[in-house]
């Protein structure tokens, strides 16, 4: 499994901006699709946006587009997602997950993905 670490959680206020990060370790980077996640207090994990291996194709859930981009470096091991235009309702833990996988198709789900970070916290103030 490859070990996964997020940073770069906070406090905003509402219209502005933070990166999250997530630093990949114990496994070939390439080798794996990367999404993000978040779930807020009482609600059930939702997807957010996720990447291919390589960088080419990139997915979003309706709610962040526009907003949100997801972005990788494979030769540092790291994935990112820039946050802008937040907004209270973005509040919640963000995950970062990994699926070993090759293919261009992402599927937006939690359970296609196999290795997860322990989480960091957003808070967005109204």
């Amino acid at each position: 499994q490859v070990q996964l670490v997020e940073s770069g959680g906070g406090l905003v206020q509402a219209g502005g901006s933070l990166r999250l990060s997530c630093a990949a370790s114990g496994r070939t980077f390439s080798n794996y699709a990367m999404g993000w996640f978040r779930q807020a207090p009482g609600k059930e994990r939702e997807f957010v946006a996720a990447i291919s291996w390589s960088g080419g194709s990139k997915y979003y859930a309706d709610s962040v587009k526009g907003r949100f981009t997801i972005s990788r470096d494979n030769a540092k091991n790291t994935v990112y997602l820039q946050m802008n235009s937040l907004k209270p309702e973005d509040t919640a833990v963000y995950y970062c997950a990994a699926r070993a996988s090759k293919s261009t198709i992402v599927p937006p789900e939690p359970r296609a993905f196999g290795s997860w970070g322990q989480g960091t916290l957003v808070t967005v103030s109204s």
